[in-house]
């Protein structure tokens, strides 16, 4: 049996809940429709994607009209202590229902039959201590609003999106003066061209890690699995900037599948030029354009990320966030939260005031 066929199988499989019973009923075995996709996916739906980013811990839920699969949502099951969570896999940007359009619906009655859709999806889904999954951007407000009336929390966060590319100097005359100068002045000593493979990347992105005294918190071995899978199925590229003496002093990973390019990792030396990320983008974007996608800049979370990715245009999408808990793990949670908060500031307050204290 091939690993699609292996794969399939796997994914299909009866999702158990804490008792150990099928919650799924009505999940089918559909091997064609999981192989050749949805047109809706994005790459973290993908079974490569899920099988290597979840080492094959994964599940799908899914609707049928017939035999033609009309809706998906893959989830990673795993365990946090006693308790069995859901959340996104290592690396995966986002997830969340993959519906297909149905073109003879009336556009005024598409948002109730994406309702009805996601909430048979919903019915399927385990009852975790914690289920909570960030949403690809054409996940619509049916579907999250399928989410809120099946009792889960739905939040809005955001990411950045370029399109409509023209040609180069276009582009990069859309670009804020303060970005066009860094992006220049970087061109003017660093070279970027196609790093040789995975492995000279993660070599790379880990040697930078260790340098900061930092660990790789995604893990060595999913990153590996991951990019590796991407090269060979060449559903992305590494690029890096090389200085005038040929050494890497800051690399890229992008992604990308049918419909969109990602801006997936960095790292760069500590010595490198300081508009070295910045041409790093650029060059992502360009490849975007080169490519007819669009470029996702994979999030926006925090002021200072907003003003430097601001800086290379786009245009706001939001993404739904939807979260359901079991009160007992949110109040542990909560616990665990506030005991942390102390701890710190705990520490803060013995660094200031240099005198040893008791926690």
């Amino acid at each position: 049996m091939d690993n699609e066929s292996k794969l399939s199988r796997r994914a299909h499989a009866g999702c158990a809940d804490s008792s150990g019973e099928t919650t799924d009923s009505k999940r089918t075995h559909a091997k064609g429709e999981l192989a050749s996709g949805l047109s809706e996916r994005s790459i973290f739906h993908e079974p490569w994607w899920l099988e290597a980013a979840t080492n094959g811990a994964w599940k799908v839920a899914e609707v049928k009209h017939g035999n033609t699969v009309i809706g998906e949502m893959p989830y990673m099951l795993s365990k946090k202590a006693l308790w069995q969570i859901s959340t996104l896999p290592p690396l995966t940007r986002t997830l969340g229902p993959v519906i297909r359009p149905h073109q003879s619906v009336a556009s005024e009655r598409e948002w109730s039959q994406r309702l009805g859709i996601a909430r048979d999806l919903i019915t399927q889904l385990p009852r975790c201590a914690l289920f909570h999954q960030l949403m690809d951007p054409r996940v619509s407000e049916a579907e999250a609003l399928a989410f809120r009336l099946e009792g889960f929390s739905v939040k809005v966060a955001f990411t950045l999106i370029a399109d409509g590319w023209t040609d180069e100097a276009t582009a990069f005359s859309a670009l804020k003066g303060t970005t066009r100068t860094a992006v220049r002045r970087a061109q003017e000593c660093l070279t970027v061209r196609s790093i040789d493979s995975a492995k000279e990347f993660l070599d790379f992105y880990n040697a930078n890690l260790a340098a900061r005294k930092l660990e790789n918190v995604y893990g060595a071995a999913t990153m590996d699995r991951l990019l590796h899978e991407v090269m060979k199925r060449e559903a992305g590229t590494l690029i890096g900037a090389f200085d005038a003496k040929g050494a890497l002093v800051a690399g890229s990973a992008m992604l990308w599948d049918t419909r969109a390019a990602y801006y997936f990792l960095t790292a760069r030396r500590p010595d490198a030029h300081s508009g070295a990320v910045s041409l790093m983008l650029w060059s992502a974007m360009r490849i975007a354009g080169e490519r007819g996608l669009i470029f996702d800049f994979d999030g926006v979370s925090t002021p200072g990320i907003l003003k430097f990715l601001g800086g290379f245009g786009g245009r706001l999408v939001r993404r739904f966030e939807i979260e359901r808990t079991m009160p007992v793990y949110a109040a542990l949670r909560t616990t665990l939260h506030r005991a942390r908060a102390i701890t710190t500031y705990a520490r803060l307050a013995q660094a200031t005031a240099g005198e040893p204290q008791r926690i």
